[in-house]
């Protein structure tokens, strides 16, 4: 693979980040049952390109505020996995020395800022970010990842209407996977498209097919410019779906709230097999490239995965820091 132009490479990088979230997350589910692992885990095994398309829209600089189905955002946005394994084993190497768990990401080198796990949290602290950039003059954009039950919590409404008042400079990324936890969507809001509360906000709102990680790509690169250039914030859905069970490694199908057909029909549009196939099409990689890519990613998690689990607890003396404000020495 030589002499590849820009578009060419780019699809190549897209299918390897999906292909190593895929891996991360599948080795996750793996190791969960060994007991390790003292966090909940909630996996975007079949949302990966979502998190993908968008990030690779983003500057390093630009911020990303996400929610308690983080990994994905994690290391589509450059996160170290050796930092954010041992998080989720609670280890003092962890990215936030063990003592946030798989729910509070951060890697704040790449614009990672924090993930909260509260339903809708982390859209005021990408709107604070959002306004300080704007006061700063700076070019950076803010991002705020959310699922489709945050759209209706009143916290919502308040930041999309204050960060369209003063055009801030911020993108909300609702990744539609159709639950709240059991509850599917047709049960929780009327009828209507989730494109319609961005457009009754009278801010931009784009929308493409959350499996397509170019669909995704483009119109994040059009929301970006369009904040960047100072003309407001954007919304932005994308129907996707979870695979795997909301919080945990299993699947979950058999309990009843969702139907064996419906999993399977998105499970047909596997967001990895789409760009795979675009690639292969194109000619861009072979069958044994692909093993060769596969055999790689896995042992780079192998080797963060054993970093994890030899990394040192907490120390017990270090219970109380980041508990109370250090005493002024004025």
């Amino acid at each position: 693979m030589t002499s590849l132009n820009h578009s060419d490479a780019e699809l190549l990088k897209l299918h390897e980040e999906i292909l190593y979230i895929r891996l991360v997350e599948e080795a996750i589910a793996e190791h969960y049952k060994e007991n390790e692992m003292r966090c909940p885990v909630h996996l975007s095994i079949g949302q990966e390109a979502t998190a993908v398309g968008v990030c690779q829209a983003l500057k390093v600089t630009d911020k990303v505020f996400s929610t308690h189905r983080c990994h994905a955002h994690y290391l589509a946005k450059g996160g170290d996995l050796k930092r954010m394994l041992a998080e989720i084993y609670g280890k003092e190497t962890g990215c936030c020395g063990g003592r946030g768990g798989s729910m509070h990401l951060t890697d704040r080198e790449q614009g990672m800022i924090v993930s909260i796990p509260i339903v809708a949290s982390n859209i005021p602290l990408a709107v604070g970010s959002a306004l300080s950039s704007s006061i700063d003059s700076s070019s950076d954009v803010s991002v705020a990842f959310i699922g489709d039950g945050s759209v209706e919590e009143g916290v919502f409404h308040e930041s999309v209407n204050f960060a369209q008042i003063n055009k801030l400079p911020v993108l909300f990324v609702c990744e539609n996977n159709m639950y709240s936890v059991y509850t599917p969507l047709n049960s929780r809001q009327p009828e209507r498209p989730l494109s319609d509360l961005g457009k009754a906000h009278h801010i931009k709102t784009l929308t493409a097919d959350g499996n397509d990680v170019n669909a995704v790509l483009k119109v994040t690169r059009e929301a970006v410019e369009h904040a960047r250039s100072g003309k407001g914030p954007v919304f932005l859905v994308f129907e996707t779906y979870r695979w795997r069970e909301h919080c945990g490694p299993n699947y979950d199908n058999h309990i009843g709230y969702r139907e064996e057909a419906e999993f399977e029909k998105w499970k047909s549009r596997d967001p990895l097999v789409i760009i795979r196939d675009r690639i292969v099409e194109k000619r861009l990689i072979t069958a044994d490239e692909i093993i060769s890519l596969e055999k790689k990613i896995n042992e780079e998690i192998d080797i963060a995965m054993q970093f994890a689990k030899d990394s040192p607890l907490p120390s017990p003396d270090s219970i109380k820091e980041f508990i109370y404000k250090e005493k002024s020495s004025i």
